[in-house]
């Protein structure tokens, strides 16, 4: 079945309408690329009769007719051209020379014409050479206003087409930082069920309920975050503690936490739970993994303009033995979320301060809401 364009649409409206943010401004374009081309046009040709010392005055009424009915062509011709601006380079330059030709004709015969119309009664003399010297004005005229036309809607294209390019790799940061961040909460909810199964082995069946109904808590808050949308720290900080909650119905006899956060920085800008794994790895390799006391210490210090956070724990002294892996699944994932999210502006380093002492650094591009 054929469709039909809807009454009023205009000639730049009658294909799909995902092109037509393309095809207006093209519009528009073409019309002002045509309210400068003529005037100029006119104005040239009126000045070459003044020194071919012509009456301007007598002639001036058929040059607005030729050159107001040349411009009209020229919008036909517009037409033609948007619809083939599939075409390559070299049939596009076929194009607008065919076009050329076509109108030239119609230029010399216009131009005799509105002659005819100025001298009536009179009979009109016929000259071969001025009807020569019209076909190839009318042709240079009509083959500029074709390039300049298909250059127009190639700037265009360009135009579009970065934009379209900026909006995939926008699409594709945006997909790569969701699948980042919801990469976390399997992560968490693995980490969490384990301690969960190890309260519940322990026979700690009050504790396991807490903890099940703060996990509770804390997923449906986490969840609800964008992942493309940036959070306050003091934001990101309430869910750590919910988190940091959670863990101590297990660990609360030998864990303690220090939050060192000064006010000044607390409304700073940060990706939405970008610390979750830092603090989830200073609980599993810290206090999971050793069995004494240990301390988790969150700081976070403005440095000119960028913005400091760490994650400090107790870890096993060297003995000898291999240290505990690093840069597992959590760290892996901060450190792409910062080099996707900041490119070279953001930065995560982690690794053993002392032989007992592990901290995780983010180094980020101070930001407020």
């Amino acid at each position: 079945m054929t469709s039909v364009p809807a009454p009023g649409l205009s000639w730049m409206d009658e294909a799909r309408p995902a092109d037509r943010t393309f095809r207006r401004p093209t519009l528009v374009a073409t019309l002002r690329l045509s309210a400068i081309f003529w005037p100029v046009m006119f104005a040239g040709d009126c000045v070459l009769a003044v020194l071919m010392h012509a009456d301007l005055l007598e002639m001036i009424g058929s040059k607005l007719a030729l050159y107001g009915l040349s411009a009209m062509i020229t919008l036909g011709m517009s037409l033609l051209l948007f619809r083939a601006r599939r075409l390559s380079f070299i049939q596009k330059a076929a194009a607008c020379t065919g076009l050329a030709v076509v109108g030239a004709p119609l230029f010399a015969l216009i131009d005799l014409a509105m002659g005819v119309i100025c001298l009536y009664p009179k009979p009109f003399p016929f000259d071969p050479v001025n009807f020569g010297y019209a076909l190839i004005y009318g042709g240079a005229i009509f083959l500029a206003w074709s390039s300049l036309f298909v250059a127009m809607l190639y700037s265009f294209e360009v135009v579009d087409r970065e934009r379209r390019l900026a909006a995939a790799r926008e699409e594709a940061l945006a997909a790569q930082m969701r699948a980042l961040r919801y990469q976390v909460n399997p992560h968490f909810l693995f980490n969490t069920l384990n301690s969960i199964g190890a309260l519940i082995e322990e026979g700690a069946g009050v504790r396991a309920e807490r903890m099940v109904l703060s996990l509770s808590t804390f997923l449906r808050a986490s969840l609800a975050l964008d992942p493309m949308q940036d959070v306050p720290l003091a934001q990101e900080l309430a869910l750590q503690a919910e988190y940091l909650d959670i863990e101590r119905e297990r660990f609360s006899d030998r864990m303690s936490v220090k939050i060192d956060v000064p006010e000044a920085v607390r409304d700073a800008l940060v990706p939405s739970l970008i610390l979750q794994p830092l603090v989830e790895n200073a609980v599993k390799h810290g206090v999971g993994a050793t069995a004494g006391p240990v301390e988790i210490v969150l700081r976070a210090r403005r440095k000119a303009e960028r913005l400091s956070i760490s994650i400090e724990n107790d870890i096993w002294a060297h003995d000898g033995r291999p240290a505990r892996p690093g840069a597992g699944i959590g760290q892996r994932n901060v450190a792409e979320r910062v080099r996707a999210r900041f490119q070279g502006e953001g930065r995560f380093d982690a690794g053993r301060i002392t032989p007992t002492r592990y901290c995780a650094s983010l180094e980020l591009p101070l930001r407020f809401a």
